[in-house]
């Protein structure tokens, strides 16, 4: 997938601010497909010059007669957009859509290195740029809009590769019993909301936020700072949950539902829980082995009441408190 507007620039004639508009027309007829001319000084692109424009200057009443022996620079656009190579081509779409009306399909000039390179037309930049989004949107989970399994699985191999990495399995304990008793909508909601929290309490400390799907999510970190950040998502989340409870409820700190045996019982509030995987005192060759750890720690997790975290320094779940 091509993301660099450089990529699919394409090449585009340079003309001096001082040529005559003669040349232009020549350019033009000799060129049927081409849309712009570039306007250069010492190879740097100054100017543009559309075909439409162009020709709707020079075809008035007078217009053949005042410009095609005059210079250039009397009807060239001095102010075009012009981009680098590496620029990425969702920035340059934005960019490109949020020119003037009368502007607003000109062709966009490239540069590399301080010099012409091209030009790309809105027309192909917009097609490349639904093309990334399509290509975006498939790696990402649909309702929460955090990156998905793919993007996971990369992030942990890179993982792998590094010197110190830290992976936070964030996991929702009884959200059956809540999805059961309040309804899908509402269930995605709290996931939704669940999502947010993990983003924001876990972005102070440089971590890649993902969702592996229903109630499961994970955070993968180079470094292993993580406790501070851990904390505050769990915290925030048991200060917030109330919001999502009938007053009874919550009172009650139970909801009267199935279990997996399919009996009736009080089933607990749903709480966050987080296992931690780290390379502190173990290595691991592969994301099979980090994801058997994380399932391990995991079920000592759900042996604890409420929300809570465990990792490698200790054998037993804790408060995070």
């Amino acid at each position: 997938m091509q993301n660099k507007v450089g990529e699919i620039s394409q090449a585009i004639p340079s003309i001096a601010p001082g040529t005559r508009c003669e040349r232009v027309d020549r350019i033009f007829k000799e060129n049927p497909a081409l849309h712009g001319v570039a306007v250069t000084e010492n190879d740097y692109p100054i100017a543009l010059i559309m075909r439409v424009r162009f020709y709707q200057r020079i075809g008035t009443l007078y217009g053949y007669t005042l410009y095609m022996e005059r210079p250039v620079q009397l009807i060239m656009d001095p102010d075009p957009l012009v981009v680098d190579y590496e620029c990425p081509i969702t920035d340059v779409s934005r960019l490109a859509m949020g020119r003037d009306k009368e502007k607003l399909y000109d062709d966009v000039v490239v540069t590399c290195g301080s010099q012409l390179y091209g030009a790309v037309s809105v027309r192909d930049l917009l097609l490349h740029f639904a093309e990334i989004q399509a290509e975006t949107a498939s790696f990402m989970n649909p309702l929460t809009g955090l990156p998905g399994n793919v993007s996971i699985s990369e992030w942990l191999k890179g993982s792998l590769t590094q010197e110190h990495y830290s992976v936070l399995y964030f996991d929702l304990d009884n959200f059956k019993a809540y999805n059961d008793t309040y309804g899908f909508k509402e269930g995605d909601r709290l996931l939704q909301w669940t999502a947010e929290l993990i983003k924001n309490g876990m972005t102070p400390s440089g971590g890649l936020v993902g969702h592996i799907g229903g109630d499961d999510f994970i955070v993968v970190l180079d470094h292993h700072q993580y406790g501070e950040c851990c904390r505050s998502v769990l915290r925030a989340f048991d200060e917030t949950i109330r919001g999502f409870y009938s007053e009874a409820h919550f009172m009650r700190q139970s909801v009267l539902a199935e279990n997996r045996s399919g009996t009736l019982e009080e089933i607990p509030l749903v709480s966050l829980s987080a296992a931690i995987v780290t390379n502190r005192f173990r290595s691991f060759n592969s994301i099979e082995e980090i994801a058997a750890e994380a399932a391990s720690l995991k079920k000592r997790c759900k042996l604890h009441k409420g929300s809570c975290l465990i990792d490698d320094s200790h054998l037993e779940p804790r408060a995070y408190v």
